[in-house]
């Protein structure tokens, strides 16, 4: 018992320290940060039926529906206190969730969108880090603020929203 003793308290400290200062020192060199997670994104078939789920069932407070034509959906928020969900479901024939719900019948988790202080400023450094983003500008995203989107494949396999704080 006393080697498993050591074991517990000297080597997972050593590693945690060690990975933690290497990894502030990365973030501290970058132009602009990170903030916090604005909300996560579900793709819905039946936006009605996610709302009520929400709102009847589970007693959150949920927004209007919101159509954005411009991304190609009908969105609506659930607030989470800490953060929200955005229900996501299909606007017009080129919806980018139209596809998502052809591949994924029941719906699912689509993206996530975290804060950022300078977007202009992280596009420039994630380009320059090979980072693909998906669109040229930032468009105006449903709070009224600009967002990007990062490219899954180089997110390891998550749709990734920044938006402007």
């Amino acid at each position: 018992s006393g080697l498993l003793t050591r074991l517990q308290t000297s080597a997972p400290t050593e590693r945690t320290l060690a990975s933690s200062n290497s990894f502030s020192q990365n973030v501290s060199s970058c132009l602009w940060k990170l903030g916090r997670l604005n909300h996560v994104a579900i793709a819905v078939p039946d936006l009605e039926k996610a709302q009520s789920l929400y709102k009847d069932v589970l007693g959150a407070q949920v927004s209007e529906t919101v159509a954005l034509p411009e991304h190609g959906v009908y969105t609506v928020f659930v607030e989470l206190g800490n953060t929200k969900l955005e229900l996501l479901h299909p606007l017009g024939e080129k919806s980018p969730i139209a596809s998502f719900l052809q591949k994924n019948k029941t719906g699912g988790m689509h993206h996530i969108c975290i804060e950022v202080d300078d977007i202009k400023a992280a596009m420039t450094e994630l380009k320059k880090k090979k980072i693909r983003i998906l669109s040229e500008e930032p468009k105006i995203g449903a709070h009224g603020k600009p967002v990007i989107f990062l490219h899954p494949k180089d997110c390891h396999g998550v749709l990734v929203e920044l938006e402007q704080a």
